[in-house]
């Protein structure tokens, strides 16, 4: 076939040679000169004609082949379902509802043919005429319309083949699109896919989400000139937009009645009756139906597309059903909670910085929701802050346009501080306070709710997979089972005194408490009880940063970076909550890391199973440390920092947590676990800058716990968990009973009084008073000892009885 196709291109070029060879010889005769130029054009123009046919062929293959075509008709979203069998999401790939033409109102139909391609029902896809001016306008750059409904449907169905820039190729993909669909769908399947595909603007997609934008109300009821309305859109749809043009609108809205009169499809009388009628809209922009949620499906959109993907599949093509581990009521119960608390904590904050007092109101959020609507919200923040106000707009996209326009920084920082509508938006943005809320089975690693902010439309950033924040002492878990790892025992006494530490950089780190050091001896039980941060340093300068790390990444903290420094003990290096979940869920489940699943199984629109989906054991601590380390954090819960969970919300199922807070207040976090339920929140800012006021509530105890707290007690309520599952409580050596009970019996102080704050010049450590109990655990130190040279001696001699046994044995079979 090439070797025809090049011979005939060369006879061609030896015609024209010929020809116009002919035609430039002065010594032929003027006919015959005129009579080769002729045939030259007309061998040119037939080699125009060839080449345009070759172009056209060459880009056949680069077109939707007809199965393409096939499945486009039988279009089906993929579909996620709950662990207990309700639809979370769909994945559509436009924001459309599609209805059949016989829910379309006729109005639609006669306007739209009569104004877009008259000739619809007696062409094969292309009117040649049309192609051809089209064309010719195209190439002397003066694009004009032209395309039948055919030509258009295949622009609308395939945007990414066909290409969206006005080209000859464009129109060639176009015109080659049009005839195959010709071929695959009947003339009715075209109009009908062609008005369920077509854009409205205000992201509504085919006729019926255009109807109810506009005039709320289906398809099917609208009238003649609503119908009018939106098909003169299309030539359009931003010029005559009839929400912000109504008169140009109306303008186009009579031309399509006038073809309509044209086409014999409207009387004249008619016409003249209605055209003058002004565009009377009902407009409501149409959101996306988001499902319960909407930050988990997004997450899951993400992984989704990259394994259909792999896999040769299409999540807005294949209806794939993708069954998820959410439960849907536990997933209503989180959402719930998070509104409800963090609409409370969002009180507190607007009333305690509305005033430069900084009294503490009360202890209950109900007080600031009812005092809140007599305050002027963050004056205060506002008033006292100008530098960080400053700081706020010099961030903005408007302060950088208005420098990209080149308006002088300090104009354009003064013009925007006086633009009232900028203002508002600027500080509603930054002081509504946001949330992240996740819960996850310990057991089966099953996700079972996700709330990734208080509302989607209002902040899509994901705070639970998506945002790191300082984790706090939400991190010192990691800190105690890794020395636990190390042979620490839970007993083991630390000294609440102040603490340097010299970094490697020269750099004296102080970490320091709420309270004043009390210069008593507590256990590591009790530092990771109490939250101390001076004990907490002590234990990680006895293990050491980097086996902290280690055991963090082990067990889940393995997306985010971690600094292996001594103040990584206290929480600075920022993480996700996705990751904490993951790794308390790993300390529940006696110390193996699992990767959290997301998805169990998809099927096929069938009901084949395409896929199923587990996640493996990685042991990250010992069974008998992640044992123990569980126990410390229910100490945690029942007399230390997370003692709400029990007074507040009433929670009496065997139940660990840790709460933590950062510098300034900015974060706020709980983590609580249960058998068959590890739950984890964030409270705070999207700005870390903006924090709550008093320390009262910026404690994660005291906002992050409440989360928790609200939904845990529904949960328990619904019977969603059982309150009757307990954790294996760890093996205990008597002498760490004994040391408990002593400690009881000569009433040492378990939990260190608050006195005033200490300077911040470093005081030397005190000296604890000598008691009776510390000359007892000295001695049961000492006995421990002994007990353990005891043990290994007898397990020698053991050894050595064993083997003296097996030798007899050998010796008696000779």
């Amino acid at each position: 076939m090439p070797n025809v196709i090049s011979s005939a291109i060369l006879r061609f070029y030896h015609h024209i040679k010929t020809y116009f060879t002919v035609a430039l010889d002065r010594s032929a005769t003027w006919n015959t000169r005129c009579g080769a130029a002729l045939k030259g054009f007309a061998s040119l123009f037939g080699l125009g004609i060839i080449a345009l046919v070759l172009y056209a062929i060459i880009l056949i293959p680069l077109t939707p082949s007809t199965a393409d075509l096939r499945k486009a008709k039988n279009e089906q979203p993929s579909v996620l379902i709950s662990a207990d069998g309700k639809r979370l999401a769909v994945f559509n790939r436009l924001n459309r509802e599609w209805v059949p033409l016989s829910r379309i109102s006729p109005n639609v139909v006669n306007a739209l043919i009569a104004t877009e391609d008259h000739r619809f029902y007696e062409h094969h896809g292309v009117e040649p005429l049309r192609m051809l001016v089209g064309a010719m306008r195209t190439v002397i750059g003066d694009p004009e319309g032209g395309s039948t409904i055919t030509q258009q449907l295949a622009r609308n169905m395939y945007p990414e083949e066909i290409g969206r820039k006005r080209t000859i190729t464009r129109k060639f993909k176009e015109i080659i699109t049009a005839l195959k669909l010709e071929r695959a769908y009947t003339k009715k399947e075209i109009l009908e896919s062609y008005l369920n595909t077509v854009p409205f603007l205000y992201n509504a997609f085919g006729i019926e989400m255009a109807a109810r934008t506009y005039f709320d109300k289906p398809a099917s009821k609208l009238s003649l000139l609503e119908s009018a309305t939106l098909v003169g859109m299309l030539k359009g749809t931003s010029y005559y937009n009839p929400v912000f043009n109504p008169e140009r609108a109306m303008k186009r809205r009579n031309v399509v009645l006038q073809q309509m009169v044209k086409r014999k499809v409207l009387s004249q009388a008619n016409f003249d009756a209605i055209k003058g009628r002004p565009v009377v809209l009902d407009f409501e922009r149409q959101q996306e139906a988001l499902g319960p949620a909407p930050h988990f499906a997004q997450q899951l959109r993400k992984w989704l597309i990259e394994w259909a993907d792999r896999n040769d599949y299409n999540i807005y093509q294949d209806g794939l059903m993708v069954y998820t581990t959410i439960d849907s009521r536990m997933q209503a119960l989180a959402n719930r909670a998070v509104n409800r608390q963090a609409e409370g904590l969002q009180a507190v904050a607007d009333v305690e910085w509305a005033s430069s007092s900084e009294r503490l109101l009360s202890t209950s959020t109900s007080a600031y929701v009812e005092r809140r609507s007599r305050v002027q919200r963050f004056a205060y923040f506002w008033n006292s802050r100008t530098d960080l106000v400053n700081a706020f707009i010099r961030e903005s996209s408007a302060y950088k346009r208005a420098l990209g326009d080149g308006t002088p920084p300090e104009e354009a920082l003064a013009t925007l501080r006086k633009n009232p509508d900028f203002i508002a938006r600027l500080k509603e943005q930054k002081t509504r306070l946001e949330a992240g809320f996740i819960a996850v089975d310990p057991v089966t690693a099953h996700v079972k709710a996700w709330v990734g902010s208080r509302d989607f439309v209002t902040d899509q950033y994901d705070h639970v997979g998506q945002a790191r924040r300082q984790p706090g002492s939400t991190f010192k878990p990691f800190v105690y089972g890794a020395a636990l790892e190390q042979g620490m025992s839970p007993t083991k006494q630390f000294i609440d005194a102040p603490i340097e530490i010299t970094l490697p950089n020269g750099a004296i780190w102080k970490p320091s408490d709420i309270t004043a050091p009390s210069g008593r001896s507590l256990s590591a039980r009790e530092g990771l009880m109490y939250s101390k941060n001076t004990i907490t340093a002590r234990v990680m300068l006895e293990t050491g940063p980097a086996r902290v790390a280690g055991l963090a990444r082990k067990m889940g903290v393995n997306q985010s970076p971690l600094d292996p420094v001594p103040s990584l003990a206290l929480g600075t290096s920022p993480v996700t909550l996705f990751e904490m979940a993951t790794a308390y869920m790993a300390i529940a489940d006696g110390g193996e890391y699992r990767k959290p699943v997301l998805v169990t199984r998809i099927t096929d629109k069938a009901g084949n199973v395409l896929a199923s989906f587990d996640t493996e054991r990685h042991p990250a601590m010992s069974r008998d440390n992640a044992e123990q380390l569980v126990d410390m954090m229910r100490g945690a819960i029942n007399q230390g920092t997370g003692q709400g969970i029990r007074s507040r919300f009433g929670i009496r199922a065997d139940v660990a947590g840790k709460t933590g807070t950062t510098q300034d207040n900015s974060d706020g976090w709980f983590m609580l676990m249960h058998p068959r339920l590890v739950v984890g929140s964030w409270v705070g800012f999207n700005d870390s800058r903006v924090s709550m006021r008093s320390t009262h509530w910026g404690q994660g105890g005291h906002n992050a716990l409440l989360v928790v707290g609200d939904f845990f007690q529904q949960a328990l309520n619904a019977r969603l968990v059982d309150p009757a599952a307990q954790f294996t409580r760890p093996s205990e050596s008597i002498f760490d009973k004994a040391i408990d009970i002593f400690r009881n019996i000569f009433g040492a102080d378990t939990k260190p009084s608050a006195p005033p704050s200490p300077s911040s010049s470093p005081s030397k450590e005190p000296e604890p008073d000598a008691s009776p109990l510390d000359a007892l655990e000295k001695l049961i130190k000492q006995a421990r000892d002994v007990e353990k040279t005891y043990i290994e001696w007898r397990q020698r001699i053991d050894d050595f009885l064993n083997t003296i046994k097996r030798l007899f044995s050998e010796t008696s079979n000779f």
